[in-house]
């Protein structure tokens, strides 16, 4: 049966491939729905092309010029940011893809599975903030959650089949843009520099965890609920060439790869049509000029987001959440020129370190902590 997408997020850089997918495979995928925040030219443009059921502008400013542009093709046009998870959780719709950015996609992904809906999963703040709560829902929903991120995609393709638990998770990072550099010319990069990540094509907000080393902090607390590993057993490897997206470690000593030219359409159709594989027309690796692999420990020294999110999730509770909220104020702050690269995690650690601690939050409780964390971070942003 054709699967029907909602997409969260079809601005953007997820979103934009996951429909590029979609539109090359017609007999097995289709867009039902289309969300976006602001940008309203894009998404009419989207809604047109692939002929949706209906779609979201959150920004409500936006709402008329949707509407007029789209009703006249027959597309449903809502607005709000609750509308979101009303639209994407109804009964066209197979799959939701949720590749909003931040923590806005907590509340829709929630809403998604308590509708059982099947979730590809490509907003790791998500799980970061409340990775207790939904995983939970999820199970007692019987609702999968496929990773998109290239690093779970590729753990998670390493376990099929596998009859045996990981003794260890390896998550690769390219080391983003500042590899090379020196603690002290990272504390002077512009944003410019910040966002030039050296293999992937990303939206901002990701360029810039990339940078900082904190996208992998996020994607290893991720990792964690995705796979019920513990933290320790979690390892991050620097390997610049991306080719190798993540490996498992078995207890025989057997290590398990997945392998492929850096092309983000892969782990987003792989999620959309698993168990499936189907024709994708990315560059093969070849091998015979594949002349070398590197591989290094990361600098936890020059990248301290790397620390934080060890620790954070170690305390556990509400502090990944409050983590979260302080590195996307604190992220947005950097991208309006309103502080220095390396003030990123100086201000996330400060926040976490504030926060009230709460060992089992409840929804609630995610959703102050989360509040309280952008409140603290706009304070020590402001001094």
């Amino acid at each position: 049966m054709k699967r029907r997408i909602a997409i969260l997020g079809s601005t953007g850089s997820i979103g934009t491939q996951a429909l590029d997918v979609i539109s090359r495979h017609p007999s097995l995928l289709s867009a039902e729905v289309l969300t976006a925040n602001s940008n309203d030219t894009l998404l009419i443009e989207q809604a047109i092309r692939h002929e949706v059921n209906a779609v979201v502008i959150a920004d409500e400013s936006k709402y008329e010029k949707v509407f007029k542009a789209l009703d006249k093709h027959g597309i449903k046009v809502f607005t709000g940011i609750n509308s979101i998870g009303r639209v994407a959780s109804g009964s066209n719709i197979d799959i939701v893809l949720t590749a909003m950015v931040g923590f806005s996609g907590l509340g829709p992904t929630l809403e998604a599975i308590e509708a059982g809906k099947a979730i590809a999963l490509a907003n790791k703040e998500t799980l970061v903030a409340a990775g207790s709560i939904v995983m939970k829902l999820a199970m007692e929903k019987g609702i999968p959650v496929i990773p998109v991120d290239s690093e779970h995609s590729a753990i998670f393709q390493c376990l099929q089949g596998e009859r045996s638990a990981p003794e260890k998770l390896i998550l690769t990072a390219s080391g983003g843009p500042f590899l090379d550099k020196s603690a002290e010319q990272m504390a002077k990069a512009t944003v410019e520099e910040a966002l030039n990540h050296p293999r992937w094509s990303m939206g901002s907000k990701v360029s810039i965890d990339s940078a900082s080393m904190m996208n992998k902090g996020l994607e290893m607390i991720e990792a964690h609920w995705l796979f019920g590993i513990k933290p320790q057993d979690i390892e991050i490897v620097v390997h610049p060439q991306s080719i190798i997206h993540s490996m498992v470690q078995f207890a025989d000593g057997s290590v398990t790869a997945q392998l492929s030219t850096p092309d983000m359409r892969l782990p987003i159709q792989y999620a959309l049509t698993y168990p499936h594989r189907v024709p994708l027309n990315t560059n093969r690796i070849d091998f015979s000029a594949l002349s070398r692999l590197d591989f290094l420990a990361p600098d936890f020294g020059k990248f301290p987001a790397l620390a934080i999110a060890y620790s954070a999730i170690e305390k556990g509770g509400n502090i990944p959440c409050a983590m979260n909220a302080a590195n996307e104020a604190a992220v947005n702050a950097f991208l309006g020129n309103k502080i220095p690269f390396c003030r990123i995690t100086q201000i996330i650690n400060e926040v976490t370190n504030m926060v009230p601690y709460i060992k089992e939050p409840s929804l609630d409780d995610i959703l102050e902590t989360h509040k309280a964390g952008i409140e603290l971070a706009t304070k020590l942003i402001a001094k």
